[in-house]
């Protein structure tokens, strides 16, 4: 499980904007506080300065009493709020934009004789000078600017100036209430663009635990297409690949277990498949012993009595040696190391061949044989492999056969295939048993197997046989009787 969030995304770049955007609004108040009043006076100057140049190059050129400059003056003065007088080397007035100029001609006059008490000097060269005062008449203060031209013109230009400390905390104060109002906006403002921010953070966030809880089913959906959505992408990929390399590891352990399952299942059959070798070895060979040391020992002296011995000595090898054929045969199967080697040959052939070779069984059995009328019928299969399947299911069909004791051998045409069956009536096979059939050294009926000589092991040939062909095969139970099947290809399927 993940730990709970202390510390949200959200809040924290929320009140980091709110502490930088006050700290930014803390510094500019200073920085206004500390610097207003001198960029105030410099601004004074640089105006004052600007209006001196105008009127010395018309003073240069003649103009001072031209219309248009009277015009052009007039304007910058009202502009930057300049009181302007222009008086002769006769003290008579040029140019003024003051209605009552005299107390401006008595004041420049005054500058100009050296009457200059509470006058603060900013700046002064050769032509003119630019100096702070405050006239006591009114109590305002002024920044002036009066000297003389080259042809003789004095000049005064003259500005208020505003008391700057005053104005700077009016400037403040209304920085700081504004600032105000900007830090709660700005504030909002974060809040809501970061939780935008946040929220697929959230959303991934949910994923990934559902993730650890091996939960791939919700899935990030991206909609902006930002670093975030890419983040998601990756995340969904990962989402994924996980799952599959868990499905993966899943069928591999399912698989383990399987091969787990089935070498316990082999051990156990190997096991299974001594004890029924050692059983099926064991009485043959007990058999042999005895009567072997009974002919050693002449328990009986007369001709037929050894003859019978040396006859059960004789079957009793020949069944151990057709076990062991079968077995070795089996094996081989089993094994894979027998080639399927495919022929086109005559099926029907090979079934009258096959009941040739079990005419003396069948008639031993007094078993009354059926055969296909079909005259040939070609087919592509393994040719000794389908003779091992075919005289397998007619012994077992000869021994087994009981009541009306026919057997009957059934070629069926199912395009592309042929199906071949060997019927034997008799009692049926409980449904039960007949998965076990094929299974080494089963045996439905134990005495009567051991009765004709069998071993178990034909139907396991037949198993191996047809899955080395890789064609079905099976049996089931039909009207009065049971019927053994197996399939091959037909002539036309290859």
């Amino acid at each position: 499980m993940f730990r709970i969030l202390k510390r949200s995304i959200n809040r924290e770049y929320t009140v980091v904007f709110g502490l930088l955007l006050s700290l930014c609004i803390a510094l500019i108040s200073i920085v206004n506080m500390l610097t207003l009043e001198s960029a105030y006076m410099y601004n004074k100057q640089k105006v004052l300065l600007s209006c001196y140049n105008d009127i010395d190059k018309a003073a240069a050129s003649g103009d001072l009493t031209s219309s248009d400059f009277d015009e052009s003056i007039s304007r910058t003065a009202s502009i930057n709020n300049i009181e302007m007088l222009i008086i002769d080397s006769d003290k008579q007035i040029v140019t003024t934009t003051n209605r009552d100029s005299s107390l401006m001609v008595k004041r420049l006059l005054e500058f100009v004789f050296g009457s200059n008490e509470d006058v603060e000097t900013i700046y002064e060269n050769s032509k003119f000078r630019i100096q702070r005062t405050t006239d006591p008449r009114v109590h305002i203060e002024y920044m002036e600017l009066w000297g003389s031209f080259d042809n003789g013109y004095l000049v005064l230009l003259r500005t208020p100036v505003q008391s700057m400390k005053e104005a700077s905390m009016l400037a403040n104060t209304i920085f700081v209430r504004f600032g105000t109002i900007a830090i709660i906006a700005g504030i909002v403002f974060v809040f809501i663009a970061t939780r935008r921010i946040t929220k697929p953070i959230m959303k991934l966030v949910d994923i990934s635990e559902k993730m650890t809880r091996l939960d791939f089913s919700e899935k990030y959906v991206s909609s902006t297409g930002n670093e975030i959505d890419a983040l998601g992408e990756h995340m969904n990929g990962l989402s994924d690949k996980l799952e599959r390399t868990i499905l993966e590891l899943k069928s591999a352990n399912a698989a383990l277990v399987q091969d787990i399952e089935k070498k316990t299942e082999i051990d156990e059959m190997r096991k299974e498949f001594l004890s029924n070798v050692s059983h099926e070895l064991k009485t043959p060979i007990a058999l042999i012993q005895g009567y072997a040391e009974g002919l050693r020992d002449c328990v009986n002296d007369d001709a037929e009595s050894r003859d019978f011995y040396c006859d059960v000595i004789v079957d009793e090898a020949d069944r151990m040696n057709r076990l062991v054929k079968s077995l070795l045969t089996l094996n081989e199967l089993e094994s894979g190391n027998q080639t399927v080697d495919m022929q086109h040959f005559d099926l029907m052939e090979l079934i009258r061949n096959c009941a040739s070779s079990m005419d003396i069984l069948i008639k031993q059995n007094d078993i009354r044989l059926e055969m296909p009328n079909d005259d040939k019928v070609l087919v592509w299969a393994d040719e000794f492999k389908t003779e091992q399947v075919l005289n397998n299911y007619l012994a077992n069909a000869i021994h087994y056969a009981s009541g009306e004791k026919i057997v009957r051998i059934t070629v069926e045409r199912m395009d592309p295939l042929v199906r071949v069956g060997v019927y034997n009536s008799g009692d049926p096979i409980p449904e039960d048993v007949m998965p076990k059939l094929w299974t080494k050294f089963y045996k439905v009926d134990k005495a009567r197997t051991r009765e004709y000589g069998g071993s178990g092991i034909g139907l396991s040939i037949v198993k191996a046989s047809m899955e080395a062909m890789g064609r079905r095969y099976g049996v089931e139970n039909a009207d009065g009787g049971v019927n053994f099947w197996f399939e091959v290809d037909g002539s036309d399927s290859i």
